[in-house]
């Protein structure tokens, strides 16, 4: 195993490039999967910051993709030996606006790729980073790590690891309870395929969770999402996420959040997502122009 991820490594540094058009219907349709009422997506009107996760979607045929359903390799990530998959950060820096009718061109490079032996047993922590640009240039920086795991032995479960308390400052506050019509909106949306997402049966008989698991860029898109109502009319320059713990269906999840350096308004925030236990599932900041 070792030998095989020393292999992989020497792929660190390839870089692969696509295309796709910033259409109008699928913002519409993430607009009403999360309840929102963002302006309407019009040609030259700008997407949300975040929302261009809707597009690129991976074009994996069904004999690439796993038992899990997610593809075996996708794009500069190589076919990994560890078959569970979990989503761990993003680190986002917005440049200017998508808008809408342009065409995007994506440069996405393999970063690292960094073994590590936890309390489940041996991982892989592989991080990239895409450069999507539009009609005026460079538009978004994104650089997003995923964890693989070995396969978790029958009859085990997948605890939850310990979670931090939030802050007690926080000024801002919203609950959601995502159910299995929002998280199988959000895998179509998104071309997901990951069994975890929709598939019970499997999520909790073969990976050990207790229930359908949130998608990571689903509760970044909450938070996202939370950032800017609570900063209306400021644009976000970067935002910065983190996976702690993981969140099911069909459970509370509580965002909470205040202005970086107190209760006034500042240059950024800090935003969390927290389990039905209050503990930390998810802890993001955001910068604004």
């Amino acid at each position: 195993m070792a030998d095989d991820l020393a292999e992989l490594m020497k792929r660190v540094g390839d870089t692969v490039t696509d295309e796709d058009v910033a259409t109008a219907a699928p913002i519409r349709l993430l607009n009403v999967t999360f309840d929102r009422n963002e302006a309407e997506p019009n040609p030259g009107a700008a997407a949300p910051e975040g929302w261009h996760l809707v597009y690129f979607s991976a074009t994996t045929r069904p004999e690439g993709l796993g038992p899990d359903g997610a593809a075996r390799g996708l794009g500069v990530i190589p076919a990994m030996p560890f078959p569970r998959r979990m989503f761990a950060g993003i680190r986002m820096r917005f440049h200017q606006p998508i808008r809408i009718g342009e065409n995007l061109t994506r440069e996405t490079e393999l970063l690292s790729i960094t073994p590590k032996d936890g309390s489940t047993g041996r991982m892989a922590i592989v991080t990239v980073i895409s450069r999507i640009s539009g009609a005026n240039g460079l538009a978004l920086e994104e650089e997003r790590d995923t964890v693989f795991r070995e396969e978790a032995k029958p009859g085990q479960g997948n605890a939850a690891p310990r979670q931090a308390q939030a802050p007690e400052d926080t000024v801002w506050r919203e609950v959601i309870t995502p159910n299995e019509v929002a998280l199988f909106r959000f895998s179509a949306l998104t071309f997901n395929p990951h069994r975890i997402h929709y598939d019970a049966p499997y999520a909790t008989g073969v990976e050990g969770y207790p229930g359908l698991v949130v998608h990571g860029p689903f509760s970044q898109t909450c938070l996202v999402n939370f950032a800017r109502d609570n900063n209306p009319g400021r644009q976000i320059t970067s935002f910065s996420m983190r996976a702690r713990a993981p969140l099911f269906v069909n459970e509370p999840i509580e965002l909470v959040g205040r202005p970086d350096g107190g209760k006034t308004e500042a240059d950024g925030c800090s935003v969390w997502a927290l389990t039905p236990q209050g503990g930390i599932a998810m802890s993001a900041t955001a910068t604004f122009a």
